[in-house]
């Protein structure tokens, strides 16, 4: 079947069958983690960023194929969860600024907006590495490009595109050492062929109904996405919230009774930035869509409503949301007193914020508090099995309330996700690149309040090296890896990213961890139980490290954590 062009339809439904396809597939992918651990979740995150942007796409009433591209890489990037989805996204940034002002899509305007994707992709990494997402990408790129020089068929193109993703997915593991040794394929790079067969299918007029699998509909990825955000608590008082609605609309242009002005982006958006902030005014020729806190939604309204009528309205009361969090968290708190609920009295946490506030990813009751108690601002509730979007951080930063904003990930995959929300954010953010929990821990030590967030992000990168983190979890399968013979449910250390001991017993091969990793500099440990251990195995724990060395010191904290029964810090 040739096909001369992709109009706004062949587009949409490309989308939305690589969304499906992600949705589907996302086990699948997660199963290709290299390490046997219970947190691969790339799957997860490009189902889910892809799912943000198809929902942008399918919100967007363009005909224009350039815009609607345009609605996809800005849906992509805000839903963007992990590296694998901020990747994906860049490949889409890329592909819009080439496809922009573009109706339709020939041949080769399909060739050269992967060719932008790619290079777009490559430029977002600071060390590119090949036999991942990237080389996918490339290769189908490349592919596409010499096929566009021999036809005007769409299909043909992307046949070949599609074709040499598969191609260069096989070929992943003789470039990746470690994945051949795992016996895998890269799990990003598969998600990235997902996709690109989704859009082949649709072209070839093989969706993924047809294949009797199941379409979702917007609603349901409404739901697939709001089943994985995470709630940022805030420890403001509802007072202190300065503009106090959150009100949403969208207009149709030159619609309706009460139309009085022919639409200005600038005039209509200098009126709104007076009324309140976090403004974010979107449009093309026929719909305008307005994001702002304000203290007069009946006004944002009314502005709305002399350019066109209202196609849809939400306004939230962030000061009541703001008093169920808090009321939530007097709750838990009155549970029990603990050391680290004192030491945040202690600390008063809950005072308004200074210049610059420091907002932390994790996840579970007690490392909250751990990191309250040490001045965090603002939690985004996330880490290994559910990396938090671009938005989630996005929103954290803005309703901080400060003038300035430092970023803890607390995770390496989610450190691309943090640095595009930096770049979004309302305030000046940096991030401090801690890979772990422990790394959080330790960075918040070097925090300064009065110091500058320039000073500031360098004293708290400063103390990264300066601890060893160690964590205990369950192999999901049997793998041979750096030496090690895994059985599926055996305890495994890891320390620093490298496993260093397997066993039977979680306290043993906790023990055994920790002796791997104290050397003669080795002052003090801390200790943080989540699910799968319990208080007293936490002190068997203690008991067996004291013992190691008098000199040691060694904590004991309650994290609540999952995936994790034992996170280990050694400074």
């Amino acid at each position: 079947m040739k096909v001369a062009k992709i109009t706004n339809t062949e587009f949409t439904a490309m989308v939305q069958a690589a969304a499906n396809k992600l949705n589907n597939n996302s086990k699948f992918i997660n199963s290709l983690n290299v390490f046997p651990v219970p947190d691969g979740d790339t799957g997860t995150n490009m189902s889910l960023s892809m799912a943000s942007g198809y929902k942008y796409v399918n919100k967007d009433v363009s005909t224009n194929v350039g815009n609607l591209a345009g609605a996809l890489a800005k849906g992509l990037l805000m839903g963007a969860r992990g590296n694998s989805g901020v990747i994906l996204s860049q490949i889409f940034r890329g592909f819009s600024r080439s496809t922009e002002g573009k109706e339709t899509l020939s041949a080769q305007d399909l060739s050269d907006a992967f060719v932008a994707g790619t290079e777009t992709a490559y430029k977002s990494v600071m060390k590119p590495t090949e036999g991942t997402i990237l080389t996918v990408v490339r290769m189908a790129a490349q592919a596409g490009k010499k096929k566009a020089g021999t036809t005007n068929d769409v299909v043909a193109v992307m046949d070949a595109i599609y074709d040499s993703s598969k191609a260069a997915l096989e070929k992943t593991p003789d470039l990746l050492p470690i994945l051949k040794q795992v016996g895998v394929v890269d799990s990003g790079g598969q998600g990235l062929a997902f996709v690109l067969e989704a859009f082949d299918d649709v072209l070839n007029g093989r969706t993924e109904a047809q294949s009797g699998e199941h379409q979702p509909n917007d609603a349901e990825l409404n739901q697939m996405i709001h089943a994985a955000d995470q709630s940022v608590q805030s420890k403001l008082n509802p007072e202190d919230i300065v503009y106090g609605y959150c009100t949403q609309i969208m207009v149709r242009i030159g619609k309706g009774r009460e139309v009085d002005h022919q639409f200005d982006y600038q005039t209509f958006y200098d009126y709104l930035a007076k009324l309140g902030d976090s403004l974010l005014v979107v449009n093309d020729e026929d719909i305008v869509k307005v994001h702002v806190h304000t203290e007069h939604p009946g006004k944002v309204l009314a502005w709305g409503q002399e350019f066109g009528d209202l196609a849809t309205v939400k306004v939230d009361n962030m000061r009541l949301q703001q008093e169920t969090i808090i009321e939530n968290d007097e709750e838990d708190a009155t549970e029990a007193a603990s050391p680290i609920d004192k030491a945040a009295d202690l600390n008063n946490t809950n005072k308004p914020v200074s210049d610059i506030a420091v907002i932390s990813v994790s996840s579970g009751k007690g490392l909250n508090k751990l990191f309250n108690s040490l001045g965090v601002n603002n939690i985004v509730s996330g880490g290994q099995t559910m990396n938090p979007s671009t938005e989630d951080i996005v929103n954290a930063i803005n309703n901080t309330h400060a003038k300035k904003a430092i970023v803890l990930p607390n995770n390496k995959n989610i450190f691309l996700a943090a640095e595009q929300a930096a770049k979004v954010a309302d305030i000046p953010a940096v991030i401090v690149h801690s890979k772990t929990i422990s790394q959080g821990i330790t960075a918040m030590l070097g925090f300064n309040p009065e110091s500058s967030l320039e000073d500031n992000q360098e004293a708290m990168e400063d103390n990264l090296p300066t601890v060893k983190s160690g964590q205990v979890t369950t192999a999901i399968r049997d793998t041979q890896i750096n030496g090690f013979s895994i059985k599926k449910d055996q305890f495994m250390g890891i320390v620093d990213g490298d496993i260093v001991t397997t066993g039977a017993d979680l306290v043993q091969t906790t023990i055994e961890m920790v002796s791997q990793m104290l050397d003669d500099d080795s002052e003090a440990i801390t200790v943080i139980w989540g699910d799968g251990a319990s208080e007293s195995l936490a002190d068997k724990v203690q008991t067996a490290v004291a013992k190691m060395d008098e000199d040691l010191e060694v904590e004991v904290h309650e994290g609540d954590q999952p995936v994790y029964p034992f996170l280990i810090s050694v400074e």
